[in-house]
């Protein structure tokens, strides 16, 4: 295994600003995410995503990888864009699990993190292999029925039918390959007997209606980090920041002004 290929990108506001890294979800792209979020914080923070191996800009990946693997491309994208510059974390979902790899690996580097819609450890390991499986043998079409029950809170398709199409076509194009792969990923990934060792400041932030990770596991988190704090966003499932920019915006302003709630 080895540190995947992945490609960053300019999401809004001036290099000028403190630093906001943000990543996607599985099946999304970073710009299709977190867009509508990045323009609200134009005038706050320098927002640069990525994307996951296979998705959105990023090459399908080459061989097998771990989340650390991922949490290693990470730091060298951020490196590329802004040196050396300690940063602020947004993750959702897999993003949210690089985030906490971020936290133990390299915690010199992060002002303060927000873990979006994830969990110390995602879902079930055998779960994960079938849907690898399942990707790889009929594509990624087949998990789009899975993902709009996951996805999206009651009302989001009405509210915003265009942004939950585009979602959706994303999902479709994305490399089956590199879905697989970070199927796998997640598989592997328990960080549970380490989030005592995470002591940057943390905002665990759950969808009142993610059936993926439901809001007892961003509470887990947040009560096992040193300095956790939890908050819970109303009318968002698994995509939070597609489904309430303005809530997610909010919470991530706040992490310039820590005694804020």
């Amino acid at each position: 295994m080895s540190a995947p290929r992945i490609r960053g990108s300019h999401l809004g506001g001036s290099p000028d600003l403190p630093p906001l890294v943000v990543g996607p979800s599985l099946g999304t792209s970073v710009a299709g995410l977190w867009s509508g979020v990045a323009r609200r914080l134009a005038g706050v923070y320098h927002v640069i995503g990525w994307d996951l191996p296979g998705h959105g800009a990023s090459p399908r990946p080459k061989d097998a990888f771990t989340i650390e693997d991922l949490a290693a491309s990470v730091v060298k994208i951020v490196e590329d864009k802004i040196g050396r510059r300690p940063f602020t974390y947004a993750g959702v979902s897999v993003a949210g699990a690089v985030g906490l790899q971020l936290l133990l690996g390299h915690p010199e580097r992060i002002v303060s993190a927000a873990l979006i819609c994830t969990a110390a450890r995602i879902g079930d390991p055998d779960d994960w292999q079938s849907r690898a499986k399942v990707v790889r043998s009929s594509g990624t079409g087949e998990v789009v029925a899975l993902s709009i029950r996951r996805w999206f809170a009651p009302g989001f398709f009405e509210r915003d039918p265009v942004s939950a199409r585009e979602l959706l076509d994303t999902l479709r194009r994305v490399d089956d390959d590199g879905y697989a792969r970070t199927c796998e990923a997640l598989a592997e990934f328990d960080a549970r007997h380490r989030l005592g060792e995470i002591d940057t400041p943390v905002v665990a932030v759950a969808g009142a209606n993610d059936i993926a990770t439901p809001p007892d596991l961003l509470r887990y988190i947040a009560r096992n980090v040193t300095r956790g704090r939890f908050v819970q966003v109303t009318q968002a499932a698994h995509l939070a920041p597609a489904e309430q920019p303005d809530r997610i915006a909010d919470v991530l302003a706040k992490l310039r002004r820590p005694g804020a709630r």
